[in-house]
C-alpha cells in the first residue's frame, strides 16, 4: 500500500464536532476499502488567501494515510460530493514525517533568523542627509 497526506479544508460555519464527524467519515471510507490512517491533525479555522465559495476562512485538517489508490480514490469522490468540503489536496510520500507537522510546530518570534536591524547601517550626520 501507498503512503499519502492528505489535507482538506472545511466551510468555514462547521462546528469542530462537525469537522471530527467529518474526518471519522472518511477514516471509515478508507478502512472499509483496506486502508488506515495514523496521525490527524486538526490545524483550527484559518483565513483563505481568498474568497471559496463565498467563505474567507476554512478548518484545516492533515490525515496520514496507508491505503490502496482505490481507496483514497472513493474518499477523494466522497468529498467532492460533500458540500461541506472546500478543497483537498492528496500527495504521496515515501515516508510519513515523525512528531508534528511544520503548522502545528509553535515557532517563537526570537528564534527566527533576523534580516538586518535598522541600527545596523551605518548612520550619516544630521546635515549629509538633505
Amino acid at each position: 500500500m501507498a503512503l499519502y497526506e492528505h489535507v482538506f479544508l472545511a466551510r468555514q460555519d462547521v462546528s469542530a464536532q462537525q469537522v471530527e464527524a467529518l474526518v471519522e467519515q472518511f477514516k471509515g471510507i478508507l478502512e472499509s476499502n483496506g486502508g488506515s490512517v495514523g496521525r490527524v491533525e486538526n490545524w483550527g479555522l484559518k483565513s483563505l488567501a481568498y474568497r471559496m465559495n463565498k467563505n474567507r476562512k476554512a478548518h484545516y485538517t492533515l490525515m496520514d494515510i496507508d491505503a490502496p489508490s482505490a481507496a483514497v480514490q472513493e474518499m477523494e469522490r466522497q468529498m467532492r460530493i460533500s458540500e461541506d468540503i472546500l478543497r483537498y489536496i492528496t500527495i504521496r510520500v515515501k515516508e510519513h514525517e515523525e512528531g508534528p507537522s511544520a503548522m502545528m510546530q509553535k515557532r517563537d518570534r526570537d528564534d527566527r533568523p533576523r534580516r538586518g536591524d535598522r541600527d545596523d547601517r551605518p548612520r550619516r550626520p544630521r546635515e549629509d542627509r538633505r
